[in-house]
């Protein structure tokens, strides 16, 4: 199966692949068919969250300095909380 998608959305779908540890096609697979995506903790994941976490705080610096926040930015932060709070409850 194949379908296209805008660059920016292709970016999007490999940051949220990154930030799960899945494969792409599981993670896709599992977001078509309506299925919990669990982040699966690996050192991929991670680099990712850390990489992801400096991007978001490099647009928080950029939103500081007086420009726009965009709806992608809020989307990655909810992300990154949502994994982050699953990876509290597994280590407690």
């Amino acid at each position: 199966m194949g379908f296209r998608v805008s660059p920016e959305e292709d970016e999007q779908i490999n940051r949220y692949v990154k930030l799960s540890g899945l494969t792409k096609q599981d993670y896709i697979t599992r977001r078509l068919t309506c299925k919990e995506v669990v982040a699966q903790g690996n050192p991929r994941v991670f680099k990712a969250l850390r990489d992801q976490l400096a991007a978001v705080l490099n647009e928080l610096r950029r939103i500081d300095a007086g420009n726009g926040i965009d709806d992608e930015l809020l989307d990655t932060i909810q992300l990154i909380a949502s994994i982050m709070d699953g990876m509290k409850e597994v280590s407690q």
